[in-house]
C-alpha cells in the first residue's frame, strides 16, 4: 500500500468573531462532554461516497477552501470562558487537514495474485472513512471538519467527510454536501450564498437567541413542551422484567412503502412525514396496551425562514402527544398531522434550560410524561449505506448497541434508492426482538392497507415536512 499523505489547505480572509454558543452547540457539547472519551466519536456526523469517474485533486481542494468561506461553522471552535459559559470562536484564518490515501496504480502486467493484493479505491476509502470517523474532536483547539480522499490515476476516487456534531446536524450535512458538489462543478461561492439565502451563521443565530424576540420564543416553546409533559402518561410500556442487555437494531426494508406513503398522504391531504409518524404512534399504543402515545420527535427546524439553509446544528426535540391512538388509521393520520404542526413549531428552544426545568419538576414530584420513545424521519438525508436492492420486504438485524439509559426505542425512517427503510433500536427487556418485528411489520401493514383503500390527487406540496437526524 502506498504511504498516506497529509495535505493542508490554507484558509485566510474569512469571517471572524466570538460570542456565546448557540442552543444547539451547547446541547451537543454538553452531551459529548459527559461521555467516556471512547464514546465521544459516536456523536460525529459523517458521510462518504465514491467519485466516478473521479475529480481532479486541485478542484476538490479549491472547493473545500471556498466551502470554509461559505459556512462559519466549519472554522469555529468552542471553549468555556472564565465563568464556565460556552463560547464560539470563529477563526478568520488557519489550516484544514486533508488525509490523502493514494491507491496503487495497475500497469496491466501484474499477475493475478499481485492484482488481488491491490485494494480498490472504494475499499481504501471505506477503511479511511472508518478511521477518521472513529476519532473525537477537540472543539477547543480543532476545527470541526475532517476530510479524507483516495486518489487513483491523478483523480480523487473516494471522499470522506467527518464533522463534529457541534458544527452540523443531519440536515446541515446534506446542505454541506450539496454545496461542496456545486462548488466542484463550477458554481461560485457568491452564487451559492445568494441561492442558499437565508442561511443564518452561528454567531448570528446566537445573537438572535439572546435577543428579546429569541428569549420569548425559547420561553414559549419550553412552556408548550412542559404542558404536554404534564398531560401525557408517565409510562407507556410496563416496567422491564429484567436488566437490559445490548440493544438490538432491526432494519425493515420495504420497496412498497415509498409510494404507499405518498398515496396515504394525498388521500388525507397531509405530509408524508405525518403518515409515518401516525403509524409509529399507532403501533406504539398497540404494543404498549395503551390508548395514547407520546413520542420524542427529532425536528430539523429548517421551516424557520432564517434557518432554511443553515449548515449548523439547529435540529431540536419536539414532544408529540396523541391522546387517542387506537382510532381508525385514517383518522389517526389526520389528527397526527394537526398535532404535529404544533410539535414542529415548538421544537426550537434552549435544550439545557428545558432539562434544568424538567429536573426541578421531577424533584418536586410532578408527574411527567414518558419520553423514552424517539422518532426521527431522516429521508431527506443522504443514504447511509448502499441499497441492497430487491422488490420484497426484508427484515435484518445488522448490529447491537450498548444499553442506552432512558430509551425504550428509537425509530429512524431512512431513504434508500428504491425503498423506504425503518431502523429500530430498542431495549430488549421492554421490547424483545419478536415485539420489534411486530412493530415494524405493523407500521408497514397500516400504511399499505390505507394506501389500498383508495386513490386520490397528488400530495399537497404546502403540507409541512417532518423531522431530521440530530
Amino acid at each position: 500500500m502506498t504511504t498516506r499523505q497529509l495535505l493542508q489547505i490554507a484558509f485566510s480572509s474569512g469571517r471572524t468573531g466570538s460570542g456565546p454558543a448557540t442552543w444547539g452547540q451547547r446541547a451537543i457539547w454538553d452531551a459529548v462532554r459527559q461521555l467516556p472519551p471512547a464514546d465521544a466519536p459516536r456523536y460525529n456526523i459523517a458521510t462518504a461516497a465514491p467519485l466516478d469517474p473521479g475529480l481532479p485533486l486541485p478542484v476538490l481542494l479549491t472547493a473545500l477552501q471556498q466551502l470554509l468561506h461559505l459556512h462559519d461553522s466549519l472554522h469555529t471552535r468552542l471553549l468555556p470562558d472564565e465563568s464556565g459559559c460556552l463560547r464560539q470562536v470563529v477563526d478568520g484564518e488557519g489550516l484544514l487537514d486533508v488525509h490523502l490515501q493514494p491507491a496503487e496504480e495497475h500497469d496491466g502486467h501484474e499477475d493475478h495474485e499481485d492484482r488481488e493484493d491491490h485494494e480498490e479505491p472504494a475499499e481504501l476509502g471505506a477503511r479511511l472513512h472508518e478511521e477518521l470517523a472513529a476519532q473525537a474532536f477537540d472543539t477547543a483547539t480543532q476545527w470541526p471538519l475532517r476530510i479524507g480522499a483516495v486518489t487513483a490515476g491523478g483523480l480523487v476516487r473516494h471522499i470522506s467527510l467527518v464533522l463534529s456534531h457541534t458544527a452540523v446536524d443531519g440536515t446541515g450535512m446534506g446542505r454541506l454536501v450539496a454545496d461542496l458538489s456545486a462548488l466542484c462543478l463550477g458554481s461560485s461561492p457568491e452564487e451559492l450564498a445568494e441561492l442558499r439565502a437565508p442561511a443564518r451563521q452561528p454567531l448570528e443565530e446566537a445573537e438572535f437567541q439572546n435577543s428579546e424576540r429569541g428569549l420569548r420564543r425559547d420561553a414559549g416553546a419550553r412552556t408548550q413542551f412542559v404542558r404536554k409533559l404534564r398531560l401525557g402518561p408517565a409510562r407507556l410500556f410496563p416496567p422491564a422484567a429484567a436488566q437490559p442487555g445490548r440493544f438490538p437494531n432491526a432494519v425493515l426494508r420495504s420497496p412498497a412503502l415509498p409510494r404507499a406513503v405518498e398515496r396515504v398522504a394525498a388521500r388525507h391531504r397531509v405530509s408524508t412525514g405525518s403518515v409515518l409518524l401516525a403509524a409509529t404512534a399507532a403501533m406504539t399504543a398497540r404494543l404498549a396496551g395503551s390508548t395514547e402515545a407520546v413520542l420524542n420527535v427529532v425536528v430539523n427546524n429548517r421551516f424557520l425562514p432564517e434557518l432554511a439553509n443553515a449548515v449548523s446544528v439547529v435540529a431540536g426535540d419536539g414532544l408529540f402527544h396523541l391522546p387517542d391512538a387506537t382510532a381508525e388509521f385514517g383518522e389517526i393520520v389526520r389528527r397526527t398531522h394537526a398535532a404535529a404542526i404544533g410539535t414542529y413549531r415548538h421544537a426550537y428552544y434552549d435544550k439545557l434550560a428545558l432539562a434544568a426545568e424538567i429536573d426541578q419538576l421531577t424533584a418536586e414530584g410532578v408527574r411527567l410524561a414518558d419520553r423514552s420513545c424517539v422518532f426521527n424521519d431522516t429521508r431527506e438525508l443522504l443514504p447511509a449505506t448502499a441499497d441492497p436492492g430487491g422488490d420484497r420486504t426484508t427484515l435484518s438485524w445488522p448490529v447491537e448497541f450498548e444499553p442506552r439509559p432512558g430509551l425504550t426505542y428509537a425509530l429512524d425512517a431512512l431513504q434508500t434508492a428504491d425503498a423506504l427503510s425503518l431502523a429500530m433500536t430498542a431495549d430488549p427487556s421492554v421490547l424483545p426482538r419478536s415485539a420489534m418485528e411486530r412493530f415494524l411489520y405493523g407500521v408497514e401493514e397500516l400504511i399499505l392497507t390505507e394506501a389500498d383503500a383508495g386513490t386520490t390527487p397528488e400530495v399537497d406540496p404546502a403540507a409541512p415536512g417532518p423531522a431530521d437526524h440530530a
